[in-house]
């Protein structure tokens, strides 16, 4: 299947002039042949947390992108903001999502953000999502994080079982750009699997992001690259997981009952 990342320059808070400019990239993957098209985090109105203002309550993005995925017949991942009826403990009322929608215009997944980024604040508005993600698309299975879940080993390991191909949507900032490439080729390399990393790019409420998106091979080879500009990677993804898993097979000899007695 062919994939095409789409590092976007983001609108900050311009709900509808980014939905609009998804939509416009979504329309230009297909026209290359692409069958599934991804998004940064946060995709439509950039890393705010202003959920009074972003934040929805009815789904209508995701309503909004099942028909546009539909009619232009592509399957697309997206960030969005939701709106909870109830507060968490720490009295965050917003969750932070990355959706996956078929050709079809039907939602294959939808995940939560695991571990907000509590350095900036995040974790004051937005609840902790408390479950992994998964699809299939074209017989590949794949799952799916956002941004600083990336940081966090354990989650990869446990969707790695099954999952071939891993999904990392961000707004990283340039800042730490050489923590993105590092992390990601390192949870490609640790998991033996592919990992897409689509990252935002130019400026952004005070931030500067660099882009940095990439597709990383199960080896940890840099198989495409994008920096520093606006525009789409594609790539030819063929699953061959199993081959690197068989031919160097890391993954029997974890230890996951002990590991999982060392955290108690």
């Amino acid at each position: 299947m062919k994939v095409a990342l789409c590092q976007m320059a983001i609108e900050f808070e311009k709900k509808e002039v980014n939905t609009r400019r998804v939509i416009s990239f979504m329309e230009q993957a297909r026209s290359a042949g692409a069958d599934l098209v991804l998004f940064p985090e946060m995709s439509l109105t950039g890393f705010s947390m202003n959920t009074a203002l972003t934040g929805e309550k009815n789904r209508e993005s995701v309503e909004r992108m099942c028909a546009a995925a539909e009619r232009i017949g592509i399957a697309v991942g997206f960030g969005w903001t939701a709106l909870t009826a109830d507060r968490d403990a720490g009295g965050a009322q917003g969750e932070n999502h990355y959706t996956v929608i078929s050709p079809q215009g039907e939602v294959l997944s939808d995940y939560v953000k695991i571990h907000p980024f509590s350095y900036s604040g995040e974790d004051r508005y937005f609840a902790k999502g408390d479950a992994t993600a998964h699809f299939t698309l074209a017989g590949i299975p794949f799952s799916h994080f956002i941004c600083y879940d990336l940081r966090f080993p354990e989650i990869f390991q446990a969707v790695s079982g099954q999952a071939h191909v891993i999904i990392v949507a961000a707004d990283w900032p340039g800042s730490r750009r050489e923590h993105w490439k590092c992390l990601l080729k390192a949870r490609a390399i640790e998991n033996q699997c592919y990992i897409l990393g689509v990252n935002t790019v130019g400026s952004q409420n005070g931030l500067t992001y660099t882009g940095d998106s990439c597709v990383i091979l199960p080896d940890g080879t840099v198989a495409a690259e994008l920096s520093d500009e606006e525009g789409l990677i594609y790539y030819d993804l063929i699953d061959d997981v199993p081959g690197y898993r068989q031919a160097f097979p890391v993954k029997q000899d974890r230890r996951v009952e002990l590991y999982t007695k060392l955290y108690r």
